[in-house]
C-alpha cells in the first residue's frame, strides 16, 4: 500500500497548501488527468468522427467500468456532470400532484434542498424536512427520526448516502427497504459515497441513486452517474431534450445525446478506478477512516466540544462543532490566510468544522491544522 506522502506525490495539488477539503469538489491524480487531456486533442484531432461515430461504444465502455464498481447493470446508469444533476432529473420525473409531499431529513445538501423547494412550489407538493437529533448515537435513530414524519400524502423519500455538512453515513439501506415497503419513492444523493464506502445498487433497491466520481473516486470534475430502476427509466428526461429524443428513445438516448459537450470526464472515469485499483484502495480507504475517526477525538478534546456522532457513522470525512461564540467564517478565512490551510467551516445550525481526510492526507497535515487551531481560537 502506497504511503499518503507517496501518493501526494502523484496529485496537481499546491505542495505548500494543505488540503483538507477533498469533500467539496475532490482532487484529480495526474495520471488520470492526463488521460482525460488525452481524450480531449483526440476529440479536437476528429470531431466528428469521435462524436458522431465512436462516441455511444466509449460511452458504453466506461459505464461497464462504473456499473461494475458501484454493483449494477450498465444500461441501468447514465452519466451526469454531478451528483446534483442526477438528483434534479429523479425529482423531475415524478409525478408530483397538489398536497403531496417528499420526506427528507434536515441534513441534506442546500443545492438539492433548493430544487426539492422549487418543485414542489410549482406541483403544489410540500417538503418535509424531518429533524434528526444531534448528537447521533444509533443509525436507527434517522430511521425513525425521518418516518416519525410519514403521512398519508407522503409519495417519495429523499436522503443523503453521506451528508455534505456533517459528514454523516445515514443508514440508506434500511431507509431505502421501508420505502419500499411503504410504497414510497426512494431517491438518494450518493455525492460523497463513490470510493469512500463500498456500493452495490442493486442490493441497495434504490429506485434513484445520483453519484459523484469527481470526489472520492477522483476522476476529473464533471463526471457523475445517475442510476434509475428499470421501472422508473421511461420517465427520465435528459437535462437537455436533443436528439436523444428522436423515436424510438430509450432512457440512455434521452440522458447521452445532449448535444455538443465534452465527454472527456466521463471517458476518464474507468482510468480513475483502475488508478485506485492499481494503489490497494481498500487498505489506502482503511488508513484514511482510522485517522479521520481518531482527528475527529482530538479536536473535539481540543475544541472543548462534544462529538456529533457515533464512529460507526463516520468514513473519510468528519465534522466537529466549534466553540459557541466562535465566528467559524473568520476563522476559515484565518486558517487559509495565516497558514495557507483549505478547510471548511460549514453551516447549519452551528457552525461545523469538516475535515476531508483523502489518500494524500498524511499526519503531518492534521498535526499543521491542530497547531494552528489555538491561536486561533
Amino acid at each position: 500500500m502506497p504511503t499518503a506522502a507517496e501518493l501526494r506525490e502523484e496529485f496537481l495539488l499546491d505542495p505548500d497548501v494543505t488540503f483538507l477539503n477533498h469533500g467539496s469538489f475532490g482532487a484529480c491524480p495526474r495520471p488520470v488527468f492526463e488521460r482525460y487531456q488525452l481524450w480531449q486533442r483526440e476529440l479536437e484531432r476528429e470531431p466528428v468522427d469521435f462524436i458522431a461515430r465512436r462516441l455511444p461504444d466509449l460511452l458504453a465502455h466506461a459505464r461497464a467500468a462504473v456499473a461494475e464498481l458501484v454493483g449494477a447493470r450498465a444500461d441501468d446508469l447514465t452519466f451526469v456532470e454531478n451528483a446534483t444533476t442526477g438528483v434534479t432529473m429523479a425529482m423531475r420525473s415524478l409525478d408530483l400532484r397538489p398536497g403531496d409531499e417528499v420526506l427528507a431529513t434536515n441534513l441534506e445538501y442546500g443545492a438539492c434542498d433548493l430544487g426539492w423547494e422549487w418543485l414542489c412550489a410549482r406541483t403544489g407538493a410540500h417538503y418535509v424536512r424531518a429533524e434528526v437529533p444531534l448528537p447521533l448515537a444509533h443509525a436507527d435513530d434517522v430511521v425513525d427520526a425521518l418516518f416519525a414524519q410519514r403521512s398519508e400524502r407522503t409519495r417519495a423519500v429523499f436522503v443523503s448516502h453521506i451528508t455534505s455538512e456533517t459528514a454523516l453515513r445515514l443508514p440508506v439501506e434500511a431507509i431505502v427497504a421501508r420505502a419500499r415497503a411503504a410504497g414510497l419513492v426512494s431517491i438518494v444523493d450518493g455525492a460523497h459515497a463513490p470510493a469512500q464506502v463500498p456500493l452495490d445498487l442493486e442490493a441497495l433497491g434504490a429506485d434513484f441513486y445520483s453519484g459523484n466520481c469527481h470526489k472520492w473516486l477522483c476522476a476529473p470534475k464533471g463526471a457523475g452517474f445517475l442510476h434509475v430502476r428499470a421501472e422508473h427509466q421511461g420517465r427520465v428526461d435528459g437535462a437537455v431534450v436533443s436528439w436523444g429524443y428522436r423515436e424510438p428513445a430509450t432512457f440512455l438516448s434521452r440522458t447521452e445525446m445532449q448535444g455538443t459537450r465534452d465527454p472527456a470526464a466521463y471517458l476518464a472515469v474507468p482510468d480513475a478506478i483502475a488508478f485506485q485499483r492499481d494503489r490497494d484502495w481498500d487498505d489506502v480507504r482503511a488508513r484514511c477512516c482510522a485517522l479521520a475517526l481518531e482527528t475527529c477525538g482530538r479536536l473535539c478534546a481540543l475544541l472543548g466540544t462534544e462529538p456529533i456522532a457515533a464512529p460507526e457513522l463516520l468514513a473519510q470525512m468528519a465534522s466537529v462543532r466549534l466553540p459557541a461564540g466562535c465566528d467559524g467564517a473568520a476563522l476559515q478565512q484565518r486558517l487559509w490566510d495565516e497558514h495557507r490551510i483549505e478547510i471548511p467551516v460549514m453551516r447549519p445550525e452551528q457552525d461545523l468544522l469538516r475535515i476531508s481526510v483523502a489518500c494524500y492526507t498524511g499526519r503531518e497535515d492534521v498535526e499543521r491544522l491542530l497547531d494552528a487551531l489555538p491561536r486561533m481560537l
